[in-house]
């Protein structure tokens, strides 16, 4: 019994020591990345769209760019294969300015070929603050790319 209560000290600085490492880590996923630059935009069928050429863009121009809290439509458009492209559909948007972040659109499903791409779904975003936005894009779960945009 003796030999128990001398270990309980040990195993209280191993535990602190883990949960420190553990939030260093999570703060240093939470940091602006001083690189990062506005997503390149690339043609597709008669559409220019930004994001990642060959893996997910949605229609992009001087009909469709943001402006801070205005909604707007964006038709999104992904290859990939059909494992790739099943399941709900979520858009994560992060300020690297402030890291506000707000679920800026969701859908249960994607649809099918469009536009030279493999599936794409229709959406409706705003954002709702200027600066440089990170729009990390998850389908089934799972981040599927990024697009990164400025807002005026």
């Amino acid at each position: 019994m003796k030999n128990w209560l001398e270990m309980v000290p040990l195993l209280l600085v191993i535990l602190v020591g883990c949960s420190d490492k553990e939030e260093a880590r999570a703060k240093q996923v939470v940091h602006k990345d001083p690189d990062l630059k506005v997503s390149d935009t690339f043609t597709s069928g008669s559409y220019k769209m930004i994001g990642d050429e060959g893996r997910l863009g949605f229609i992009y121009g001087e009909a469709a760019t943001f402006i801070v809290g205005q909604p707007n439509k964006y038709m999104w458009h992904f290859w990939g294969t059909d494992d790739e492209l099943d399941g709900r559909f979520k858009v994560i948007g992060t300020n690297q300015d402030t890291n506000e972040e707000v679920v800026v659109f969701e859908t249960n499903e994607l649809a099918g070929a469009h536009n030279g791409a493999d599936a794409h779904t229709p959406s409706s975003m705003q954002l709702p603050s200027s600066g440089t936005w990170e729009l990390d894009a998850y389908v089934g779960g799972d981040l599927f790319g990024t697009v990164v945009v400025e807002v005026e």
